[in-house]
């Protein structure tokens, strides 16, 4: 039980959110419940608590759903990307120690979904969980990958994209699908840049960077899109 509570920290303290992370932790807290039904077992209050673990486990995702706070939503995402400006790139990365440019649009999308999902909303929980178990990189988010995102039919050179048919949030792929910027508004960029190695918020045409200078299309996380 000790060893699985320790892989489990582990795994949620490691930066990089991988398939080795995902399936780790659910094996770390099946370890971890297995222990404590057998250190439990023979009393009958604890026998009841280690086999209501997980259904209190499976509580919020459970929940009547509601229509998302899509405002809020937006601002708290927009808000999440912010807080990361300056961490380090990581490639795989998804956290303040590391994270990467597909990493930081999902992690911040995440804890916007998991803020209303505290407040009791099934359908936000329900999507962090999808969210955080289906991996989505910037060439899942360009596919459209289990309809996480949608096409906007906006596309072209980064620099010479109209600021007044985006919404703030949006996101731009290059071509090539390796490469993901993120719309703030008012003109700003947010992304996890492998040049200099962090996240850093620059203006097209404004700011020298190579990124600039791609062809991308526009995307949309279908929970923001009120479509």
């Amino acid at each position: 039980m000790v060893w699985g509570g320790a892989a489990a920290a582990f795994l949620i303290w490691r930066p990089i959110h991988d398939s080795t992370m995902r399936y780790g932790i659910v094996a770390a807290l099946v370890i971890v419940w297995a222990g404590l039904i057998t250190r439990l077992w023979q009393g009958k209050a604890g026998r009841f608590a280690a086999m209501a673990l997980p259904l209190v486990a499976a509580i919020p995702f459970l929940l009547p759903g509601k229509e998302l706070d899509r405002a809020k939503l937006q601002s708290d995402y927009l808000k999440g990307m912010r807080s990361f400006i300056g961490s380090n790139y990581v490639w795989g990365g998804e956290s303040d120690r590391g994270i990467d440019c597909s990493g930081l649009p999902r992690r911040a999308l995440r804890d916007a979904l998991k803020s209303q999902a505290l407040h009791g909303n099934g359908t936000a929980a329900r999507q962090w969980i999808k969210q955080w178990w289906f991996d989505t990189s910037a060439k899942a988010m360009k596919e459209g990958y289990r309809d996480f995102t949608r096409e906007t039919g906006i596309g072209g050179w980064m620099t010479k994209l109209d600021p007044a048919r985006l919404e703030p949030g949006d996101l731009a792929v290059t071509d090539s699908g390796r490469h993901v910027m993120i719309y703030l508004g008012a003109g700003e960029w947010i992304q996890a840049d492998p040049g200099p190695g962090k996240v850093l918020v620059e203006k097209p045409g404004q700011d020298d960077n190579p990124w600039f200078d791609s062809k991308v299309s526009i995307h949309r996380w279908t929970v923001l899109d009120a479509r």
